[in-house]
């Protein structure tokens, strides 16, 4: 395979986190990431997690696409969003609400520093 195409897929063990306990709001979501690109301030992969739900504080730009699973996110003063399979959305830097895992969600994901 060349260096200018790189298939998104899992092929190694993934990291595991869990949201830090000042943002945490419920229950006990685990976070799997397979990175798969990290050069020249871009990163992609795929990222999982089990259900509960957290803050989240964006600096960066990040694509997503819901590949399987439930999950909504709510901005900040605005009204909540329903995410499935098929979804995609950009976050922009600056955005801070709380992502609620209904469903074990898994999401591609591209993040541009």
């Amino acid at each position: 395979m060349s260096d200018q195409f790189l298939h998104l897929r899992q092929t190694s063990d993934p990291e595991i986190d869990r949201p830090t306990h000042a943002r945490l709001i419920a229950g006990d979501p685990v976070f799997s990431t397979w990175n798969l690109e990290d050069r020249d301030g871009l990163y992609c992969g795929l990222w999982q997690s089990t259900p509960g739900s957290w803050r989240v504080i964006y600096d960066e730009w990040e694509f997503c696409h819901i590949l399987k699973g439930h999950s909504i996110l709510t901005q900040d003063g605005q009204a909540p969003t329903t995410l499935k399979a098929g979804d995609s959305f950009i976050l922009r830097p600056g955005f801070e609400g709380v992502w609620q895992v209904v469903e074990t969600t898994l999401k591609e994901y591209v993040i541009k520093l």
